[in-house]
């Protein structure tokens, strides 16, 4: 008499213990996946922020002339210049009405580039110290900007005992940009603003 060779694959026991645990695990790690996603959007905005902020400054290295970063509403025919826009526009002249014009050096507001808020980081919300900053050819900011990058959705910063890791830029008169976590205390962390 000739052996049968035992069957391989999983019993349905094993099947429904492995889903059970993968369950349990999800639903104890779901709160923190979605604080993650949503300090994730923050810090998409905020480097998406820097990124333009340093493109403007780089800009107007570049052509030796004034060019601005300015915080929108919107990136249509009836955008406004506001410190609270998700939104921003890189351009030589005041894009105010006139967000929905394509980058062109040849058509005023003379876009370099512009990024809409609603891009990756639906949630975020931007508060400014002013809606404008002006690089000129020396790579100089005509003052100083503050921008804090929140997210309400998720909940209150860390530095109000909150689930939020908030951040906020700073640029400074001489142009420079500095992206920090106001949670943090410690002098000695380079993190600190």
């Amino acid at each position: 008499m000739r052996r049968q060779p035992r069957g391989r694959g999983f019993t349905i026991i094993e099947v429904l213990v492995t889903l059970t645990v993968l369950s349990l695990v999800l639903m104890l790690g779901l709160p923190n996946i979605s604080a993650w996603l949503q300090n994730t959007q923050i810090r998409s905005s905020a480097e998406a922020m820097v990124s333009g902020l340093q493109l403007a400054r780089t800009e107007a290295l570049r052509r030796n002339r004034q060019v601005r970063f300015n915080i929108v509403d919107t990136l249509d025919a009836g955008c406004n210049l506001i410190a609270t826009g998700g939104s921003w526009v890189v351009s030589m002249a005041d894009p105010a009405g006139k967000c929905d014009v394509d980058p062109s050096d040849t058509t005023d507001p003379f876009i370099v580039q512009k990024r809409s808020g609603r891009d990756g980081s639906q949630n975020v919300a931007i508060s400014a110290s002013d809606s404008s900053v002006f690089f000129n050819g020396l790579g100089s900011a005509s003052g100083s900007l503050q921008v804090t990058v929140t997210n309400p959705t998720g909940g209150a910063c860390q530095a109000a005992a909150g689930p939020m890791r908030c951040l906020q830029l700073n640029v400074s008169s001489s142009g420079s940009v500095r992206m920090c976590d106001p949670a943090v205390s410690d002098a000695t962390d380079p993190r600190k603003c």
